[in-house]
This record gives C-alpha cells, structure tokens and sequence, in this order.
C-alpha cells in the first residue's frame, strides 16, 4: 500500500480496467488521502472534522466516486464508496446486468475485453475498439480484431424471455467463457 495510514481499500471494474481505490485517513492529524491505482488522486491536510465524504473521477469516462466517511462510535470509523451514485455493492450489480467481461489470451498476452451491452461498444485492455455489426439469422454479430485475431461476439436470444439475450466472444471461431470482473 502507498500509505500507511490506509484504511479501506476497493477494487473497481469500469469498461477501461481495473481500478484498485486506497483511502488513507489520519484522525490525528486530520489527513485524508485517495490513491487510484497507486497513484494519489486527492489530498487533504488538517481537516479537523474526521467525518464526511471525498468525491475524485475513476477511470477515462471520469466517473465520479466518493469515499464516505462515518463515525461508528467512540474513535472508530466506517468507509464505504460510492461509484456513479450508486454504493459500490449496487455499481458491481448493476454492471453485471449491463457488460459482459471475458479475459482471453491472446499471442501470450492477457487481454480483458468488455461488452457494454446497452451500447454494444467494446473495449479491449482500456481501448474502445472499433467494431462492425451486422444481423444474421440468430440475432447479431459485433466483429472486431485483437492483435491480427478475428473476434466476434454473438448476440442469441436465450430461447425465453426471462434468460435474455446470450452474449459469445468467438475468439479466431473459437468460444471464450466469460470473466467475473
């Protein structure tokens, strides 16, 4: 950890990566300090008041989050995040429900590529990739290339309208199961 005084640390996963969200907070001295990726985003020196919240951006689309800081009795504190409005639990299924993550490997080389579902937009490691859709008879086809490879993710209606719409990363034909982040 960059701190010693790091209290609570969250990872994030946005379309554009992982994002590992450390906040540091001195109730002696007041300070409070938000690292995002090991890297410090916001600093504040001798804040006498040790409750409240610290808002900073996460990722390229600067989506906003806010550590939130409570007393909890005596000098104990509770941290939470919140990400897009939402707490950080609320964000994660949410995200679920909206993108579809696989990681594949690709010439040695992990890639994490990201479906967001609502907008068919893909990205690859933090890039959107350019993509090129079409219908076919079982639903659609959204193409792209990886490092020269031909992908394409499949859209198929799930046969019922409670299982929704399936979504397939064909990695050179071949099918790549699904990610958790």
């Amino acid at each position: 950890m960059p701190c010693g005084d790091a209290v609570a640390v969250w990872d994030v996963a946005l379309s554009d990566g992982v994002y590992r969200v450390e906040f540091a907070h001195g109730t002696t001295t007041g300070k409070r300090v938000v690292y995002v990726n090991g890297t410090e985003v916001m600093r504040k020196d001798w804040m006498f008041k040790l409750v409240g919240k610290e808002s900073f951006s996460l990722g390229g689309a600067d989506t906003k989050a806010t550590v939130s800081i409570e007393a909890v009795g005596g000098f104990a504190y509770q941290y939470s995040l919140t990400v897009g409005g939402k707490s950080l639990q609320k964000f994660i299924d949410h995200r679920a429900k909206t993108t579809k993550t696989w990681v594949v490997r690709v010439d040695g080389t992990d890639c994490r590529v990201v479906l967001e579902k609502d907008t068919m937009d893909v990205w690859c490691n933090g890039q959107k990739v350019e993509t090129r859709g079409e219908f076919v008879d079982d639903g659609t086809e959204t193409h792209f290339t990886l490092a020269e490879h031909s992908c394409c993710i499949k859209a198929t209606s799930g046969g019922k309208k409670k299982n929704g719409i399936d979504h397939n990363l064909l990695l050179d034909g071949l099918k790549v199961s699904a990610s958790s982040q």
